[in-house]
């Protein structure tokens, strides 16, 4: 296309997005006009996309980092011919694939995005992938809004792409200078936020973002570009073209006032399509490697912490999975995820310190087909909640591991301890979670992960903990996803205990000293905390009539919540006791801490006698 088909491409994408959010009644096309010419540049002369083959694995990836300038984008795929200008007009309407922020219903559409500051992290997953596991010369574009250049995790992911060194990636800025309140906090000022990428190793270029030979000049430029990531600094207008609403304050995230009126001053609807360049075929297909998975095996009585299986485990399932690939926020040697570094170098990812990095960048690779495993202690992945809230949305299959969960951890104090992981990750849609008591039911887990990792999309989170703890359980047991194991059991069970990982060795303890006195109790493993094994908790429910939980977590949202909703479908309820951290830990041995908290073997024993005691006054 020459300057002038330039110009009226990227009056086309205003006018579409114009006319989306007029049709919606909602919407930012705002936002979305002042970066069109921008995308159309992108578009008609440098994305290498077959539309047709949104799978093709040598694709190029664009991510709009600003998702509220979604009309752009859906604009962007009506020119292209990837959609109808009838399904372009269904935009933020019930049923329709045109979300109000982008989300992967859309086959071009990688990770949702909307919440800022995700997608630039996002997209160094993704140029990561292409550069050292695919090794495809696919390109990754990822649009940018001055706003959330504010955002913490832009900052990470700057500095991450710097030191990896991507040149397959580019950040686009759109430096429009208004955000939702009022002016950004460098408003046009594109020398400092070229200062600040620069300082982290980025090629920087400069331009007017309305400039179209200027644009096409700066993607050229970023294509030759090698050993740093670009940046295209571009100095534009919110709601370019339209008096009403060019650079005026107050206009965001509103339809225009008078779309017709707006369509009209834009010169009206274009036909003017793009056949966007396919790219080349040769050399798109990487053959991994594929064997058998030989899993570590413990002797029952062994003493094994699981976070030390846990790395053995990942180790095997890497020879086993090709696809598999871990990233580490720098505790490798605690979380043991140092082991597969060790034997898989080049599927290792240390993201260093930058949680938020870690666990986008395991978005971002899973996106491109790989099965991250992405751990490090469970406290820190509260950082990154976000990101897994978004994974989400975007229907990523990410693997999260927590180590070092609870008071058990012990004279580290509070501050490394994860005692809201449980509740965290469950509250996430269609999530997993997994908190293991022993090396080989650890190790069999983790390979349920892996394996269902290939049909099964979901964020998945292991909990797996410091100290020793004995082995239960023979290396040939099998442990499902949503199951759940009765370690204990008779005819004659007056109450159930039901533990979790650290808990469950204590609840042994006290099934043991509760038979001494004569009481028999029931012990439930309940490893998967979700989806909970409902059928087993209300069997021992019907036997014993009551239930004592105890979990080394706080007391909201955890186990003993995952417990008492099985019972949540109008069944008679059983007598409950919740045993739980309630008390703020201070440094101490894990006993220490375990008594201190209420949740060791002398706490179940009293909380079983109680609730029998009370139902025998009853």
């Amino acid at each position: 296309m020459d300057q002038h088909e330039l110009r009226e491409l990227g009056q086309r994408l205003r006018v579409d997005a114009v006319r989306a959010s007029g049709a919606a009644g909602s919407g930012h096309p705002t936002s979305s006009m002042s970066a069109a010419d921008l995308m159309a540049v992108l578009l008609a002369h440098h994305l290498r996309c077959d539309f047709e083959a949104p799978s093709n694995p040598c694709n190029d990836h664009l991510i709009f980092s600003k998702g509220h300038a979604s009309p752009l984008l859906y604009a962007l795929y009506a020119a292209a011919g990837a959609i109808s200008d009838e399904e372009l007009l269904t935009f933020r309407s019930l049923g329709s694939r045109l979300e109000g922020h982008p989300t992967p219903r859309l086959p071009w559409v990688d990770v949702a995005t909307g919440s800022l500051g995700q997608g630039l992290p996002v997209g160094v997953g993704m140029a990561l992938a292409g550069k050292r596991l695919d090794r495809l010369p696919y390109r990754v574009y990822v649009l940018c809004g001055d706003s959330e250049m504010a955002e913490g995790s832009i900052w990470e992911a700057a500095e991450h792409a710097g030191y990896e060194g991507l040149d397959n990636l580019t950040a686009i800025l759109d430096v429009n200078r208004l955000g939702q309140r009022g002016p950004t906090r460098h408003g046009w000022d594109t020398g400092a936020y070229a200062r600040r990428l620069g300082a982290f190793g980025w090629h920087t270029i400069e331009i007017d973002g309305h400039d179209v030979a200027a644009i096409d000049a700066a993607y050229r430029e970023a294509r030759a570009t090698t050993g740093r990531p670009t940046a295209i600094i571009a100095r534009t207008e919110k709601g370019h073209g339209v008096a009403a609403v060019a650079d005026k304050e107050g206009a965001h995230g509103k339809p225009l006032p008078d779309t017709e009126e707006a369509v009209a001053e834009l010169g009206g609807r274009r036909d003017l399509t793009v056949a966007t360049r396919h790219p080349e075929a040769e050399h798109c297909a990487r053959p991994l490697d594929h064997g058998p998975v030989t899993l570590p095996r413990y002797e029952v009585g062994d003493e094994v912490a699981t976070r030390d299986a846990f790395g053995a485990a990942l180790a095997a399932v890497g020879s086993g999975y090709g696809e598999v690939v871990a990233l580490d926020g720098e505790v490798g040697d605690s979380t043991r995820s140092g082991i597969f570094a060790k034997e898989h170098p080049e599927r290792f990812f240390e993201v260093y310190i930058a949680e938020q990095q870690l666990v986008a960048a395991a978005v971002g690779m899973q996106a491109r087909g790989w099965v991250p495993f992405a751990a490090t202690f469970a406290a820190f992945l509260t950082r990154a909640y976000d990101f897994v809230r978004m994974a989400a949305v975007s229907r990523a299959d990410v693997n999260l591991v927590g180590s070092h969960a609870g008071v058990a951890i012990g004279k580290d104090g509070p501050s490394q301890m994860g005692l809201e992981d449980l509740a965290a990750f469950r509250a996430v849609h269609g999530s997993a979670v997994l908190y293991p008591c022993d090396a080989n039911q650890t190790a069999r887990l983790v390979d349920a992960m892996a394996a269902a990792s290939r049909s099964d999309r979901r964020i998945r989170y292991l909990r797996t903990s410091r100290g020793e703890t004995p082995v239960i359980y023979g290396p040939d047991e099998e442990f499902a996803i949503g199951g759940s194991r009765v370690l204990r059991a008779s005819d004659r069970d007056e109450v159930t205990l039901v533990g979790a990982g650290i808990t469950v060795h204590e609840a042994l303890e006290a099934a043991d000293r509760l038979a001494a006195a004569g009481i028999a109790a029931r012990v439930v493993d309940l490893y998967s905390v979700k989806p909970v094994d409902a059928v087993t908790l209300r069997e021992a429910a019907d036997a014993t009539g009551r239930l004592v939980t105890v979990e080394d977590h706080w007391p909201e949202g955890g186990l003993a919540d995952a417990v008492a909703e099985a019972f949540g479908d109008g069944r008679p309820v059983p007598r409950m006791a919740r045993l739980a951290v309630r008390n703020m830990p201070a440094s101490a041995t894990p006993e220490e801490q375990l008594e201190a908290a209420g949740i060791d073997a002398d706490a179940i024993v009293a909380a079983a006698r109680d609730l029998i005691d009370l139902a025998a006054h009853a």
